[in-house]
């Protein structure tokens, strides 16, 4: 295992170094026309980048300061966004830059091109000049002390050689930066703003008419930390608020860090109102930040933690499991506890972070799974990976007699930032079959 840990760990610092070097060569070196200030920047720009980068994970894993940890969370993940999409534009710019220059060669060569002349009419009775007479002589040919003829070129076709292929590197390098600076602001924007409400329909056969229209507010990945604070938690439980739900499921992930840090942060999920009240599950973030302790602090502000409990609500069942990461704590989902003993002719709801669990759903009976985990992808194209490691991406799907629907969760993790996949809270409106 050792040895496995060290090659993996050289490979990803091989392409961690030879992506850096091949965006600092687009970037910098190729628009430069030798070593300089400028060059010397860019080594700067990079090196500390990612000397943030690590710095802020170092951080967040260790006893620093809490103040500390913000104040490098912020630049230190939006590095990370940042190179991703500079690769991207960058790669995307090698595309560019062959036409570019093709462009550019055609529109010099007509500019440079000699003009087409007709040959000049003879008046009658004239006779044609023969060649070598003085008529005959090129009419270019200036006239002694005439100025010479001007020039037919332009400033594109100036632009050969070396300066043609400067000229391209760097178009293509600022329009790669502007791309991703722009990319990157657009979606940390977006998250920052906070999340908006999805609304969804779910027909569940066994709820009874009397629940038809019963509505459940879904929010998951909330991840306060020293990125996202009390600010961000404060626009989450007024837009949760607004919707009236009947009742608020928080599926897992609401903290990256420990209660004497984040509790002030997580102070206004104590103003979450609903009328059959708020219900908590652990995500495998709980788990890295004391699983234990947040369960009796979200307690204490008013939310029900289900660890692996049911609860029977007037007209269906609700039920919740620990995530799978408490399985290393002692701490696993117990189907059989939440949901073994339970009347099967009731409709029932489970709560449970990860979507991967839906399998043990669909062997308990279960109605509807809500979960979170995916972020939807959060960063494109990291959305095919997730995909490859969920069931479900985000939204609802259908396993069995099962219905699954996956938020995409309210916050971020890492960098503060969502490119393809926007934040939601979700309003499920559970509708009954029954007539």
């Amino acid at each position: 295992m050792p040895i496995v840990f060290v090659l993996v760990a050289l490979l990803v610092l091989a392409v961690l170094v030879t992506g850096n070097w091949y965006m600092w060569r687009r970037l910098f070196r190729d628009t430069t026309r030798g070593p300089g200030a400028v060059r010397r920047w860019g080594v700067l720009v990079f090196a500390g980048g990612w000397a943030l980068t690590f710095a802020a994970f170092f951080a967040t894993r260790s006893g620093a300061p809490f103040w500390l940890k913000q104040v490098l969370a912020w630049p230190g993940y939006l590095w990370l966004a940042l190179c991703l999409y500079l690769l991207l534009a960058v790669l995307a710019g090698e595309v560019v830059r062959p036409v570019l220059r093709l462009a550019l060669e055609r529109r010099a060569a007509r500019r440079t091109a000699p003009p087409h002349e007709e040959p000049a009419p003879i008046p009658a009775g004239a006779t044609a000049a023969a060649p070598g007479s003085a008529q005959s002589a090129a009419p270019d040919t200036p006239a002694p002390g005439a100025d010479p003829a001007p020039s037919l070129s332009s400033p594109s076709s100036s632009l050969v050689g070396p300066s043609r292929r400067l000229f391209v590197s760097r178009v293509v390098a600022g329009a790669a930066a502007a791309a991703a600076v722009g990319t990157v602001g657009y979606g940390t924007h977006g998250v920052v703003r906070g999340p908006r409400v999805k609304r969804v329909t779910v027909p569940l056969a066994k709820l009874p008419r009397a629940a038809h229209g019963y509505r459940i507010a879904v929010v998951s990945d909330i991840h306060l930390g020293p990125v996202l604070g009390r600010g961000f938690a404060q626009k989450v439980v007024d837009t949760i608020n607004s919707t009236q739900p009947d009742l608020i499921a928080v599926v897992g992930d609401l903290v990256d860090g420990n209660v004497k840090e984040l509790g002030p942060a997580a102070a206004p999920l104590a103003q979450l109102t609903a009328r059959h009240g708020s219900f908590f599950v652990t995500g495998n973030h709980e788990y890295f930040s004391g699983a234990e302790e947040w369960v009796e602090e979200v307690r204490r502000l008013g939310l029900r933690p289900l660890e692996n409990a049911r609860t029977e609500l007037p007209h269906f069942d609700l039920a919740g499991v620990n995530d799978l990461a408490g399985e290393n704590y002692g701490q696993g989902p117990d189907y059989a506890r939440a949901l073994g003993d339970r009347d099967r002719a009731r409709a029932c709801v489970l709560l449970a972070h990860q979507p991967v669990m839906v399998h043990e759903a669909v062997d308990h009976g279960v109605d509807l799974q809500l979960s979170g985990h995916t972020h939807g992808g959060q960063l494109w194209p990291a959305s095919y990976l997730a995909v490859a490691a969920n069931p479900t991406l985000a939204g609802l799907d259908r396993y069995g007699d099962t219905q699954l629907y996956v938020s995409r969760g309210a916050g971020a993790w890492g960098p503060p930032t969502r490119i393809g996949a926007p934040s939601d809270i979700t309003v499920i409106e559970l509708a009954s079959k029954q007539t």
